[in-house]
């Protein structure tokens, strides 16, 4: 199959297109084709974190080509389309469902990009593609978020937490989006597919040893827990993102809220606690060992970073807003309502805790024990994924073994969460429901106890034996968070589970696959 060839873009049709269909956009337009910018290795990215979003907003290793289009009066808009060739999967590289999700939410108070057209007739550029508005703000790569006080970290991420609750509040029926997912069995239909994903991934050989890449660690028990429906969340569907995680949000430039969440590639009705573990996940990846594993930022430990707020602060935030009613905005909202300031956000975080009640609270936590013990078994799973290529020398490259390799101590650390998750009865609060969590005031997130204690149950995870642990081997400037897809090794990001159903013949109902 020949290599992917860059079609160029017949800028006069397009702009003929624009002119009939969107005439506010000013004719002639000046166009460039963003790269994402290449996936740094543990320790040397960029020491600026939040980039004007001129070159992070086309994020990292998307699959739908991206363009900038500056119109003649100088306004800036983000073209996005779907890559040209025959592709293996109709469902990836959906720009129409991309579009459709930013347009159904312009109407809500979740911050989206203007979406200004959507063109299904590939004669114009050669493929479907869609028209959305250049957000004007900062993306943070690391969600430590570094050069920021703790007084607008702790704001940051509050509002993202907010930001979040708000999406899924939404009645995906309220704005047209029924048809968008399944309603029911999103965790039943994640564990099948990740079931044959992985024995298809355990069962590739070696190109030159013959040797297989075997099955994760703790596979069958792992498997054998998430099955149960019984052990599962509460079955619920909401609009989920897919990928959220901090730096696919658009911050304002100098206030700490968002102006736009980025990437709904991944979008569907799906749980929401998968969006909400996705987030957590640097929390739980900090206690790794960054020898053997990958992304190990020991910021988030507990009390690591001033203003940081605690996985139970995040959580309980979550919830509170979760369970107030939608408010029934009109369009361009998140350019003009009130936006809470830092001093609120970090109020707001106390008080949520304060309405967390124990009944509850021990639900949402065995749910959140079970979900967030299936996001990193998916990791490890993702992981198992690079090693199979590398076993038939599809990626080589030393950043592809470490990635490969970290497969082991992440299972590892999915079935010390599971075992934790089924020995809480009544659950044991790694998500701690802690009294120290919220007396650190506006900045302090109850960090000014100084060095990390890591058998402090405050915001912290259990420390199982099998996790090795070692403070010393530090990783300050360690990538932070593993991506939902390997699209660092040119892997189309959307695409990844698709792939693999496709090419091993899966069946999501029965989660057998045939290679």
């Amino acid at each position: 199959m020949a290599g992917r060839v860059r079609q160029p873009i017949d800028l006069r049709v397009l702009e003929k297109w624009i002119s009939k269909h969107v005439p506010e956009i000013e004719v002639p337009l000046d166009i460039k084709q963003v790269r994402p910018p290449s996936v740094a290795l543990p320790g040397d990215h960029d020491q600026h974190d939040a980039h004007l979003a001129d070159h992070a907003q086309f994020g990292f290793g998307q699959s739908n080509p991206t363009y900038q289009l500056t119109a003649a009066d100088g306004k800036r808009y983000v073209l996005r389309k779907k890559p040209p060739g025959q592709l293996v999967s109709k469902t990836a590289h959906k720009v129409e469902r991309e579009y459709r999700i930013i347009a159904a939410l312009a109407k809500t108070d979740v911050p989206v990009p203007r979406a200004y057209c959507l063109c299904e007739d590939a004669s114009v550029i050669g493929t479907p593609f869609y028209i959305m508005e250049f957000l004007d703000g900062r993306i943070f790569e690391d969600p430590i978020i570094p050069s920021v006080l703790p007084d607008h970290r702790r704001a940051i991420w509050a509002d993202a937490v907010r930001t979040l609750a708000k999406l899924h509040r939404i009645d995906p029926r309220s704005v047209g989006l029924e048809e968008f997912g399944k309603p029911t069995g999103f965790y039943t239909r994640q564990v099948n597919t990740w079931r044959a994903i992985c024995d298809a991934q355990a069962a590739v050989r070696d190109v030159e040893t013959r040797d297989a890449v075997g099955p994760l660690p703790h596979f069958a028990q792992l498997m054998h827990f998430f099955a149960d429906e019984s052990q599962q969340p509460a079955d619920r569907g909401t609009l989920i993102h897919g990928d959220f995680k901090i730096d696919n949000l658009v911050f304002h430039k100098t206030e700490p809220r968002v102006i736009g969440i980025l990437d709904w590639e991944m979008s569907t009705i799906g749980h929401p606690l998968s969006d909400i573990s996705n987030l957590l996940t640097p929390y739980f990846t900090a206690r790794l060992d960054p020898r053997r594993s990958v992304n190990v930022h020991r910021g988030f430990l507990p009390r690591a970073t001033r203003g940081l707020p605690t996985p139970d602060e995040i959580t309980t935030l979550y919830f509170s807003v979760v369970e107030q009613p939608t408010p029934h905005n009109n369009h361009h909202h998140h350019h003009h309502h009130h936006h809470p300031s830092q001093q609120t956000a970090a109020v707001e975080l106390s008080l949520a805790a304060d309405h967390h009640t124990a009944a509850s609270g021990a639900d949402r936590r065995r749910e959140m024990q079970w979900a967030q013990a299936f996001n990193i078994f998916r990791l490890s799973a993702i992981c198992q994924g690079i090693a199979a290529r590398q076993a038939g020398r599809q990626a080589s490259s030393e950043q592809a073994r470490r990635y490969g390799d970290a497969r082991t101590p992440l299972a590892e650390f999915a079935w010390a969460l599971v075992q934790s998750a089924r020995a809480s009865s009544p659950p044991s609060s790694y998500l701690a429901s802690s009294s120290s969590s919220s007396s650190g005031g506006a900045g302090g997130g109850g960090n000014q106890g100084g060095e990390e204690d890591s058998s402090s149950p405050t915001g912290s995870i259990p420390c199982h034996s099998k996790i090795p642990q070692d403070p010393h081997a530090a990783c300050p400037n360690a990538r932070v968070y593993l991506p939902l897809n390997p699209c660092f090794l040119d892997y189309p990001a959307a695409s990844y589970l698709q792939t693999w159903r496709i090419r091993h013949k899966i069946t999501t109902s029965t989660g057998k696959a045939t290679i």
